[in-house]
């Protein structure tokens, strides 16, 4: 069985610092962020409001998505926020996801 993969964006406030991140299970990645065992980056820089989000039908791909994104320049990294989520909502309580 395949499984979905989500790469998904957290930050600290808007225009703040940004962690991209990918997983096969946002909900528990999620949980880890908020109780700071998710990655010593976000823990450090308290980063838990997720404001962007993209599911792959795999995870591979979500992993090649996740390279591609690290490798963009900020700008375009927030603008790509901003094409979804002007206002920098913490999208967590939004979304359907596994």
């Amino acid at each position: 069985m395949q499984r979905h993969g989500y790469v998904y964006i957290l930050t600290n406030r808007p225009y703040g610092t940004l962690y991209i991140g990918v997983t096969a299970s946002l909900r528990i990645r999620l949980a880890m962020h908020r109780e700071s065992t998710g990655s010593s980056f976000a823990r450090i820089y308290r980063l838990t409001r997720l404001v962007h989000l993209e599911r792959h039908d795999r995870v591979a791909e979500a992993i090649h998505r996740e390279k591609v994104l690290k490798r963009w320049r900020r700008d375009w990294k927030i603008r790509l926020i901003e094409e979804q989520n002007p206002h920098w909502n913490d999208l967590a309580g939004e979304q359907p996801y596994e």
